[in-house]
């Protein structure tokens, strides 16, 4: 029997509505109209231009540089997730691993395998599609997704004191203030627990 997936999944691809012209006359590449995916270096340029934008003109500085994007799609792609209209990167996140209780400097630039914390480094949305729900929607379906992965425990991240509203929303709790500064901004360290959810991973297909 076909295996059934969970509405739930995260990657599950919305069902495309019926051809309304004759299959023989349409285009052989049709793109989904949507679709989530986990991200690799080939979007690494899309995913900077959305950042840039989104970050240098409210705080001046990007979370992850080109360089850094590249580096953890290379080291760690199942760990992000991208949210695509009709083929064209619209929002996304980026994670990795992390061992330790809280955040460090090294946290920035570090992967570390072993780690039962998914380190969310960013999350951004194009701007023609910001006020739409979509970073709320993906954030969702990303946790969602790291409750398949077994040696994950919860996720954390930072954020100015101005986006906490905005992350409590999708469940995050206040740790308290980070130890990361850069230049000269100042950072509050939050977190979401992942553990406790085996019911959930036996009955949404996770393995």
């Amino acid at each position: 029997a076909a295996p059934q997936l969970s509405p739930d999944d995260p990657f599950i691809k919305p069902m495309q509505s019926p051809p309304s012209v004759s299959p023989g006359i349409q285009r052989r590449h049709t793109l989904p109209a949507s679709e989530v995916r986990p991200l690799n270096t080939q979007d690494a340029i899309s995913v900077f231009e959305i950042e840039r934008e989104a970050f240098i003109s409210v705080s001046g500085e990007c979370p992850l540089h080109l360089d850094e994007v590249r580096h953890f799609l290379t080291l760690c792609p199942e760990l992000s997730m991208g949210w695509f209209e009709e083929g064209r990167l619209v929002a996304f996140i980026i994670g990795s691993l992390w061992d330790q209780d809280r955040l460090t400097t090294e946290a920035l630039t570090l992967h570390k395998p072993c780690g039962s914390t998914v380190h969310i480094h960013v999350l951004a949305v194009h701007r023609t599609f910001r006020q739409q729900g979509k970073g709320p929607i993906l954030m969702w379906r990303y946790l969602q997704y790291l409750r398949c992965l077994p040696n994950v425990r919860r996720a954390v991240l930072m954020c100015e004191d101005f986006l906490i509203p905005f992350y409590r929303k999708s469940g995050f709790k206040v740790l308290g203030r980070c130890a990361i500064t850069v230049a000269n901004l100042t950072f509050t360290e939050m977190w979401y627990p992942i553990s406790g959810h085996a019911y959930m991973r036996r009955n949404t297909g996770c393995v």
